[in-house]
């Protein structure tokens, strides 16, 4: 016995990324209070279900993604963090991310349960605006990332905001 049977015999980690793939992956875990990962926001566009605690969620190249983390052991949370996400296109420079293959463009990272509530509740808010959480500004997820990792409130994005983003992305583009 060969390839992928065999690893998921031996229960090792089953590949998600083809060779002729351009998507990014996200591999997601749920093992009831021990490992909660899961998407807070972000289109993709094929799920794949390993098994009936693992999923594996495909994007495009360009969309923004919302990935949480969570991990506990019988002693209570001992990790939680959210990463923002952009997909890169095939042969554009990325930084590695845990559970995301190939990796992406981190635009916002918050380690700490408190920083995390923080960052979802800034997502809340934009969704709250009617704004997209994928569509919003790169620039403005970095800057809420340094906002929260530095103890700060960060900025609010408005709709006037956003209408400015979306006029920017259109003349870049």
């Amino acid at each position: 016995m060969t390839g992928n049977a065999a690893l998921r015999l031996r229960g090792g980690p089953v590949p998600i990324v083809q060779a002729s793939d351009n998507l990014t992956h996200v591999e997601l875990t749920h093992i009831e209070k021990r490992v909660e990962n899961w998407i807070r926001f972000g289109r993709h566009v094929r799920e794949t279900i390993l098994d009936r605690r693992r999923r594996v969620l495909s994007y495009r190249p360009g969309s923004v993604f919302a990935f949480v983390r969570w991990a506990a052991n019988d002693f209570g949370t001992v990790s939680s963090r959210i990463d923002i996400v952009r997909a890169v296109d095939p042969g554009e420079p990325y930084q590695t991310l845990r559970c995301v293959r190939p990796g992406g463009d981190i635009l916002l990272t918050v380690d700490g349960w408190p920083k995390v509530e923080q960052a979802l509740r800034h997502i809340d808010a934009i969704e709250a605006a009617n704004i997209e959480p994928n569509e919003v500004s790169p620039d403005h997820w970095r800057h809420v990332s340094n906002r929260i990792g530095t103890g700060h409130e960060p900025r609010a994005y408005t709709p006037e905001r956003h209408q400015a983003w979306l006029k920017r992305r259109e003349i870049e583009q």
